[in-house]
Order: structure tokens, then C-alpha cells, then sequence
């Protein structure tokens, strides 16, 4: 079923969804949270279409918050609210839930919070997730304090690893990045290969694609977790492609060439593949609805990150900073500091994005990369 409202008010689109419920037979609730989406005209089919595979998973209402500033003065003078309701699993990407899709036109789209606000669902956790131009600092946006939840993606951004920087500098708990969530994977594997070879870990090297955010929480996390020093190397991709941990006993490689199936060999065991398919963002936004609590891991890891640019925590000391890396690659988390002579080089995991594209022999190039 689907309801088009036009300069209408947030109180009548609460009682077209109870109308539209009850005419379909269901006026009990099923969903479990709300997830409101933030985004434009353009991305909002895609972005709709990922959070419905997602709801079949964790059945939801979804809001998605359209913003229509105008560009002239007098399309920026009409402040109205339209809707689209869609209830039902017949309803045209609909999901197993409900949609509302919002647009807010003039300066009533600089006040979504309080548009949003009274479509709640009641007793339920919020999630707000931008898919693009997420703010600077998410959990301070008006609709992010809305939410237990707030997701983002550096990898859809002009300049991801430097998106990377200001998520860093920025967290807060309850604070997420669908370029953590691609490399869950990555680090389920990496910790059950470690499972079985208990051996120290002397260095590791992670290789992907130049601007992969993906690429660079891996090597952030692998840093921080074994306080090795790691190092990056670049790629043709797609993604994040392999993972190199060497030890006493040889190499640990975990070896991804075609983005689909992978290739891990442990030393005194056979070769075996695994299968590491890139996922689409309904099955990451659907891994990401799994929890609502902070999660830790993340934290630590952009924590990591952030104090190899503002110097190290007491409470948490980090290895030194290695001398400088040739252009194709860059080291984290390296234990042998540089001279006194030589200024301290920031890792290239952290680095602000105007640092790194200095080493990079075309920043013009700079693309936005998906693990």
C-alpha cells in the first residue's frame, strides 16, 4: 500500500500508517527499530534498496529524510514536508516493515530532527545511517543525537582515508563505518588462523588498494591488536587483497586476488581456500543492526589511529612511528623509532588526507574505493 501526502505534517502521517495498518490487518507492531536514512534525491533508491534487504532481517521502520534546500529564493521560501508511505511486503520496496520516505523542502530541511522526532517508534533504538556527506561530527548532528546507533561510510566520500581521519578525531561511542564492516571477514579469519598457529607475530603487511579505507582500519587494527609494525602496501584490488603475518616459523598469508575466494596458508598445514565474497550493503547494514551497543573493537582501532597524529596515550602507549616509507608503501605501528635528527613521520593509516596525497604520484586521481 502506498500513500502519497503532499504539504502535510508529521502527526498525519502517524495516522496513515495506523489507518494503513489496520486496513491491511495488522494493528500490532512487529518492527524492532527505526532506522532513518539521510541522504538526496539521487542516492535515496539505492540507499533504500539496501536498508529493505536489510529489514527482512531486522523488520524496522524506515525514515528516509530527503533534504530540498532550493537553489533559488523563492523555492528556498516554500517550507513544506511531502511524504510517501509505503506499508506492506506488496508495497514497492516496502521491506518487512514500514517506509516512509520524507522530503523536506526549504528551511523546514534544516529542522529534520524535529519532522523526524514524532515518527519514532516508541520504546525502540534509533539508528541513523548517512550512506553520503555524513557531518563532521555525527554523533553532535541533531539527528544523530537522536541515536544509540550512528553509521557512516568513508569509502563513499571524495577523500576516504582522510574521512577516516576525522571519524577518529570525532568518535564517540555508538559511532560506526561500513569500511570497519567490510573487514569482519578479514578479521575472523586472521583470528582464527592465529588460533591454530600460536606462534609471535613478528610483522605484518596488509595490501589493497591505494585510497581503501578498508585496507587502512586493517592494518590500524592489526597494529594495535599485536603491537607489530605493519605495513601497507598498495595493489590493483579490487579491495583489500591479501594479508601477510610473518613469524618464526613462516608466513601466515591470507590471499584474496579476485575478490571472491581466498587462498590461506598457515606453516605445517595445507593450503586451503575460503571463501571471502564482497558483501553488498544491505548484508553490512544488516550485520550492523546485529548490535547496538558501542562497539569496542572499532573504538580502539580509530583510537589507534588518532594518537599516531596527536602523540601517544599514557594510559594506552602505542609502538613509535617508523622513518619515512617509499611512495608505494607505508608502515604502522613500528617499533623502531626514527633518529633524533629526523622529524617523526606519521603513519600512512592516520595521516590527514592533504599529507598523504603529497607521497602520491597523481593525487589528482583520488577515487573513492570500495573493499
Amino acid at each position: 500500500m502506498n500513500i502519497d501526502l503532499t504539504d502535510t505534517t508529521s502527526s498525519r502521517i502517524n495516522a496513515e500508517l495506523v489507518k494503513a495498518r489496520r486496513s491491511l490487518g495488522s494493528p500490532a507492531m512487529g518492527m524492532v527499530l527505526t532506522l532513518v536514512i539521510v541522504t538526496d534525491e539521487g542516492n535515496h533508491y539505492d540507499a533504500l534498496k539496501a536498508a529493505s534487504g536489510a529489514s527482512k532481517e531486522h523488520p524496522s521502520r524506515i525514515l528516509v529524510v530527503v533534504r530540498r534546500f532550493g537553489r533559488s529564493p523563492r523555492d528556498r521560501a516554500q517550507h513544506r514536508l511531502d511524504a510517501e508511505v509505503r506499508v506492506g511486503s506488496d508495497a514497492r520496496e516496502a521491506g518487512s516493515g514500514e517506509t516512509v520516505i520524507l522530503r523536506l523542502h526549504g528551511e523546514l530541511a534544516s529542522h529534520a530532527h524535529s519532522v523526524v522526532l514524532p515518527l519514532l517508534l516508541p520504546d525502540a533504538p534509533v539508528v541513523v545511517w548517512w550512506p553520503e556527506d555524513a557531518p563532521v561530527n555525527a554523533s553532535e548532528d541533531p539527528l544523530g543525537k537522536l541515536a544509540q546507533r550512528r553509521i557512516t561510510d568513508s569509502a563513499a566520500t571524495e577523500d576516504p582515508v582522510g574521512a577516516l581521519g576525522l571519524r577518529a578525531s570525532t568518535y564517540a561511542p555508538g559511532d560506526t563505518d561500513l569500511s570497519w564492516t567490510r573487514i569482519t571477514p578479514w578479521r575472523s579469519m586472521l583470528a582464527a588462523s592465529l588460533d591454530q598457529k600460536q606462534t609471535p607475530i613478528d610483522s605484518a603487511v596488509v595490501e589493497g588498494e591505494e585510497y581503501n579505507p578498508s585496507s587502512e582500519l586493517l592494518a590500524l587494527w592489526l597494529a594495535e591488536r599485536l603491537r607489530i609494525p605493519v605495513e601497507r602496501r598498495i595493489s590493483e584490488g579490487p579491495g583489500i587483497t591479501g594479508v601477510r603475518l610473518e613469524t618464526a616459523e613462516g608466513q601466515i598469508c591470507l590471499d584474496r586476488a579476485n575478490g571472491a575466494l581466498a587462498e590461506l596458508a598457515v606453516p605445517g598445514q595445507p593450503d586451503r581456500h575460503v571463501a571471502l565474497q564482497r558483501r553488498s550493503t544491505a548484508e553490512l547494514l544488516a550485520e550492523e543492526l546485529r548490535r547496538l551497543d558501542p562497539d569496542e573493537a572499532y573504538a580502539e582501532a580509530v583510537r589507534f589511529g588518532i594518537n599516531k597524529i596527536s602523540g601517544p596515550d599514557p594510559a594506552h602507549p602505542t609502538p613509535a612511528a617508523p622513518a619515512p616509507a617509499p611512495a608505494e608503501s607505508a608502515t604502522v605501528g613500528d617499533q623502531e623509532p626514527p633518529s633524533p635528527s629526523e622529524p617523526t613521520e606519521k603513519p600512512a593509516a592516520a595521516k590527514p588526507a592533504a599529507a598523504r596525497s603529497k607521497s602520491r604520484s597523481n593525487p589528482a586521481n583520488s577515487k573513492k574505493a570500495t573493499k
